[in-house]
């Protein structure tokens, strides 16, 4: 086990980013590589600083609480009756902890959910809380491991359909240059916001929907 993967196994793997960095191990690393401060972990709290103070040989240093709280471990909850099916929960979600289709109710897996309250700020509706877990109880070890390994799969799996969107698009590019003219860059463009213009009708027209339910 290199230095990086000891510092990132102190780490509690909620990817919660509270840290200032895109994840638990990135602030891993950059606890080894830049010296920065060890205290910026919400989600570890005291015990969680005590633990990379005794791998780094640095002195214990009080939670920056800046950065947030430590509380009790809280799970995301989706008021499904508002619910819009707009997805941006799910890709928010660095655990898969969501689950759902576009424009159908989405659910969260209360077992799988880290904490991490990625998923709050872009539901359009403001359906998501955070509320404690039920029953109450700490975030372990495993629970760590669990979710590095679920944090890990969802990154292969966002490479392996972003890698297989590009060679979908590539195909599409040269059949429509061998059936038709290419088309000129402005036409192009124009297409490119026609469609950017419909998403934001369909989004609007959704939230004008949720809105009136709560109206009444």
């Amino acid at each position: 086990m290199n230095r990086i993967d000891l510092v990132d196994a102190q780490l509690p793997q909620t990817q919660c980013t509270k840290c200032g960095y895109d994840g638990c191990r990135p602030y891993a690393q950059a606890l080894v590589d830049d010296d920065v401060p060890i205290n910026r972990c919400p989600p570890g709290g005291d015990v969680g600083i005590a633990r990379l103070a005794a791998v780094l040989g640095k002195p214990i240093l009080p939670l920056d609480e800046t950065r947030g709280l430590h509380v009790p471990l809280h799970v995301a909850r989706i008021d499904e009756q508002h619910c819009i099916g707009c997805t941006l929960c799910i890709q928010a979600c660095p655990v898969d902890a969501i689950v759902g289709a576009n424009k159908a109710m989405h659910t969260v897996l209360a077992a799988l959910c880290t904490g991490c309250d990625l998923c709050v700020a872009p539901c359009p509706v403001d359906c998501i809380t955070m509320e404690p877990a039920l029953p109450a109880r700490a975030w372990t070890d495993g629970d760590a491991s669990a979710a590095r390994s679920r944090h890990q799969q969802r990154a292969t799996r966002l490479a392996r359909e972003s890698h297989e969107d590009q060679e979908r698009l590539r195909a599409r590019s040269a059949v429509r240059e061998q059936d038709s003219p290419a088309l000129p860059a402005a036409a192009t463009a124009a297409g490119a916001d026609e469609a950017a213009e419909r998403k934001r009708a369909i989004l609007e027209a959704a939230l004008a929907r949720a809105r009136s339910r709560r109206a009444h």
